[in-house]
């Protein structure tokens, strides 16, 4: 039985509902994933799930006994105490008890006074009387389960050890429905991983909102659409889900475009001179003031943002040189021996965990950083525009609009002069919306007025520092298409694993703390290369060297022990792997064109043994490109010691 049931709900807070009598219902154990655009109602849809906004009209039926629990999208910045406690309160009254007997037993490790050993025994017998100690269990358990620090302070955690404790908070309460909402933001790849991993493994129903394709795509067993007002059911996962929206849509434009057609003739007849209007059907006049009914209720779907980017002249054609980079700080290792060339057009994603150093690597490849050793080449004719992920280019109390160009109230892009109004409505900004002070906007909002604002600078180096939180898919795909386009060259910091996929064609990996390599293709691409630092951290059990000379310790980085690892080619596969690049470049070129000739229609008017060869041809070219990558990875693995 369904634990939770939203029946012909409508809810509005402006001309257009947010809810336009909705249908929902919850079952136990599943998944469930709301999408869509920024702006359409998702937040307030959970708020009314768990009961905190109240509908104008519908019905919310809960199940006798059902627990609901939340985790908020943003870590409140007010909350302290310890770990412990801020999971207690989940609890209620019963927690506030619970964390003031779990404090008091930990300071009687080192101070067992009289005054001590009678507040214990005092919260003792409290706890007896409430009969809290089970709840006490419940908490040491997920405190145990999830790998928390019970007696750490949360204030100085971090951002995504503080979403796993406010994650605790509400497993605690063994709720039968959890609601996440953007429960990704600001965390690392490995933690959105074990996020994933822990959500799967937990029993209760999940109903959660993400704009990360990959957690999506790996959790949701169920997608609800909120689209105009209305949800819809889609029992597949995400990928199956866009295929079928795709043609729902297609199905639905041409629905539209029939009625409109309908419309506009019953339109034509209506003024037709004198005769027609004596003689006219009064039942057509009233199906005809019915059309017009049903067309003025339409709504149509939010518009795309329609992203553009203001280029300038061509970069020289090496970008950025690195030789030998490192950088250390208060006795931490950044970066250890780095080398490594950027080439005009490259698209580069840099990969790592919080806190490794993945913004401070930015600046020294900028030269905005002096390094510790080693240098940093910046190539000629370099425009920078830079997006920084804290939004500290934007002042709070001045207007969309000022915020992307000061002095005047026109951009120039791709050549052509554009009021700044015209092109903030661009990135879905109305014109109203354009005249409001920025600390009025939502945090998808913000990150598409920094896009707008980045993009306005003329540039042709274009540096991304987390620019894909609170982006809805839709523009998330289109921010993918124009980076693919955008003739410069991108680096790009990003927890986003199918945006990395998507646009990169080289990574730089923080591999392990001082480690940073730099590999072919996206973040999956960097899975399949990366080596095994497990193997390096197991005890040897050979005799232990000799002590080496100190002049050879001091050359022995991490970086320089890494790359001993790898097999020194023979002569023959060296010859071939510095050739295979060049191979599979002329083998790409020569299938485009065979595929071009068969995806001309005129290719199937040709007798059928010429047809027959041409798609023969083709396949075995496909053929040879694949054993030329395969063959590339066999030497590269060997190369990298893989």
């Amino acid at each position: 039985m369904a634990l939770l049931f939203l029946r012909d709900l409508t809810l509005s807070f402006g001309a257009a509902p947010l809810l336009d009598h909705a249908n929902l219902q919850i079952e136990p154990n599943e998944r469930l994933c709301i999408v869509g655009r920024n702006g359409e109602g998702k937040s307030t849809l959970l708020k009314v799930i768990e009961g905190e906004i109240l509908p104008d009209s519908g019905s919310r039926i809960v199940q006798d006994g059902v627990k609901i629990a939340k985790l908020q999208q943003e870590v409140p910045h007010d909350t302290t105490g310890s770990v412990f406690r801020v999971i207690s309160d989940g609890l209620g009254e019963a927690g506030t008890l619970l964390e003031q007997f779990h404090h008091i037993s930990h300071k009687m490790q080192t101070d067992t006074s009289d005054e001590t050993l009678a507040e214990f025994s005092r919260l003792q017998q409290l706890v007896d009387t409430h009969n809290a100690w089970d709840l006490n269990q419940q908490v040491e358990t997920i405190i145990s389960k999830l790998g928390l620090p019970g007696e750490a302070e949360f204030s100085k955690l971090s951002g995504g050890m503080k979403r796993r404790v406010l994650l605790a908070r509400a497993l605690v309460q063994q709720p039968d429905i959890l609601l996440l909402d953007e429960p990704t933001n600001h965390l690392d790849i490995p933690s959105i991983q074990w996020l994933e991993g822990f959500l799967k493994s937990i029993r209760c129903a999940l109903v959660f909102i993400t704009h990360d394709r990959a957690f999506l795509q790996a959790l949701a067993t169920r997608i609800v659409e909120l689209d105009r007002g209305r949800l819809s059911n889609w029992e597949c996962d995400y990928h199956t889900y866009l295929q079928r929206k795709a043609e729902w849509l297609e199905a639905e434009a041409k629905q539209n475009a029939e009625f409109d057609k309908k419309l506009a003739q019953e339109e034509t007849w209506i003024r037709q001179g004198i005769k027609a209007r004596r003689t006219r059907n009064e039942g057509r006049v009233r199906a005809l003031e019915k059309l017009r009914l049903e067309h003025q209720a339409r709504r149509s779907q939010q518009g795309k943002a329609n992203l553009q980017l203001n280029t300038t002249a061509l970069s020289g054609k090496q970008v950025i040189e690195i030789e030998h980079l490192s950088f250390s700080f208060d006795n931490r290792i950044i970066v250890t021996d780095f080398s490594g060339v950027i080439m005009r057009g490259d698209k580069v994603g840099i990969i790592g965990e919080n806190g490794c150093g993945k913004s401070t690597f930015l600046n020294l490849i900028l030269g905005k950083l002096q390094p510790t050793s080693g240098k940093v080449k910046l190539g000629t004719n370099l425009d920078i525009a830079y997006f920084d992920q804290h939004r500290a280019q934007l002042d709070e109390n001045r207007t969309v609009a000022e915020s992307v160009i000061e002095e005047s109230d026109y951009v120039e892009i791709g050549g052509q002069r554009k009021h700044i109004i015209g092109y903030l409505g661009d990135f879905l900004f109305s014109p109203d919306r354009a005249r409001q002070p920025v600390k009025a906007l939502s945090g998808g909002e913000r990150n598409r007025l920094l896009l707008a604002r980045v993009f306005a600078k003329p540039s042709n180096l274009l540096v991304l520092d987390e620019p894909t939180n609170d982006l809805d898919v839709e523009t998330l795909e289109l921010l993918e298409e124009l980076l693919l386009d955008y003739k410069g060259t991108v680096l790009i910091v990003s927890h986003d694993r199918a945006f990395l996929n998507n646009v990169v064609t080289s990574s730089i990996v923080f591999d392990a703390p001082g480690i940073v390599n730099e590999y072919v293709g996206g973040y999956d691409d960097w899975l399949r290369q990366r080596p095994d630092f497990s193997i390096e951290k197991q005890p040897k059990k050979e005799s232990k060297p000799a002590e080496k000379p100190a002049e050879n310790k001091a050359a022995e980085t991490p970086a320089n022990i890494s790359a001993n690892k790898g097999k020194k080619l023979s002569y023959k596969d060296q010859r071939e792997y510095d050739a295979l690049p060049g191979l599979i470049e002329t083998l790409e070129q020569q299938l485009e064109a065979l595929s071009a000739q068969v995806n001309d229609p005129a290719f199937y008017q040709q007798d059928e043994a010429r047809v027959q060869a041409g798609l023969k041809a083709l396949s075995d070219k496909e053929a040879e490109l694949e054993a030329a990558f395969e063959r590339w990875e066999v030497l590269e693995a060997m190369v990298m010691g893989l």
